[in-house]
């Protein structure tokens, strides 16, 4: 009829629909994040709930294991971050009281530069302090709103304590949740999705508690480094490099620059001290720590991370950049498995 065949319509028909799953994921992308964040987070805590639940007598349900980590949790975030955070919310705001000063002196004048690049130094300097002027009475507000700015990403305060309430049911019901999945799958294709529920189960396992072994390794070795050297703001930069740890490439990079800018500005006597520090923890830590960390299921092409933080960051923001790793190693995961399935059929 009309010249088109019933395959025809059929490829129309699925791209059709591939096309409005593509646009309303687009449209939930926040609802979906929450609940990205939320899955994350239960993976994070799945080993100390395992843990605590052998060890409590078998006739007591999952919920008593549950109660007891989130119970502990909320009494170490008490007692360890509320002194971290108020010693950065003490920093933030010496400094944003101090940026004026900055802005007025030379930045740039403690900063070595090589011999042939000497003479552009008072171009430099003025161009600098034009951008710097220009940006000065954003930068206080940034400062004291930077909390607010992340979770904005997230939608809103709701979201945020939306995302423990959602862990708590995903390691309560998890297990149960994957069955009824597996069980509602084709006969024939229950072993595939069953293998890559297993494997997206590792990949995310593996990467969230990587990335949070990372961020803290970072915070500790930049804070007491910049503490032995009487470098300034060691907490605030610290725990700015920690939080930039989980973007990508970009986010280590991005702290990197912003701590030497800082040590420049404040008129800090040893910069050379610190960019040689910066080198070779990342050096260490890129080499090192976080092959050591990180499975060969997340081994991404660096191109391909640098493409995906910055199509997360046009698609979600902050939280695009921090997913868009494991979202492409996710796909490669289930390609590679969906190739072994067609190899051996």
């Amino acid at each position: 009829m009309l010249g088109i065949d019933r395959r025809t319509l059929d490829v129309v028909w699925t791209m059709f629909l591939f096309a409005l799953t593509l646009l309303v994921v687009y449209w939930i992308r926040r609802t979906l994040l929450i609940f990205a964040v939320a899955l994350i987070f239960a993976h994070l805590l799945s080993p100390v709930v395992n843990f605590v639940d052998r060890r409590l007598p078998k006739q007591l349900p999952r919920v008593w294991s549950l109660a007891i980590v989130y119970v502990a949790l909320l009494g170490v975030l008490v007692a360890a971050l509320i002194p971290i955070t108020t010693r950065i919310s003490q920093e933030a705001a010496s400094l944003a009281a101090h940026l004026p000063q900055v802005l007025e002196s030379d930045p740039l004048a403690r900063l070595p530069l090589p011999r042939s690049l000497e003479q552009f130094r008072p171009q430099v300097t003025d161009f600098v302090h034009e951008r710097l002027s220009s940006a000065g009475e954003a930068v206080g507000p940034f400062l004291s709103e930077a909390g607010t700015r992340l979770i904005s990403g997230l939608g809103s305060l709701l979201s945020v304590v939306l995302i423990p309430i959602l862990a708590f049911l995903f390691l309560k019901d998890g297990t149960e949740m994957r069955e009824a999945i597996v069980e509602s799958v084709d006969a024939r294709r229950r072993e595939l999705v069953d293998h890559i529920f297993t494997d997206l189960h590792l990949l995310l396992a593996q990467y969230i508690r990587a990335l949070v072994l990372l961020s803290l390794s970072t915070f500790s070795f930049y804070s007491a480094f910049l503490a032995l050297a009487s470098g300034p703001y060691p907490a605030l930069l610290a725990g700015m490099a920690a939080a930039l740890e989980f973007i990508p490439a970009i986010g280590p990079l991005t702290a990197s620059v912003i701590i030497v800018i800082v040590a420049a500005a404040t008129g800090y006597p040893h910069l050379l001290v610190i960019i040689l520090f910066l080198a070779a923890y990342r050096m260490f830590q890129d080499f090192v720590l976080s092959p050591y960390l990180m499975s060969a299921g997340v081994a991404i092409h660096p191109m391909l991370v640098l493409f995906g933080v910055l199509a997360g960051e046009q698609l979600a923001g902050i939280p695009g950049m921090f997913f868009s790793v494991p979202a492409m190693a996710a796909l490669r995961l289930i390609l590679i498995r969906l190739r072994k399935r067609h190899r051996a059929a």
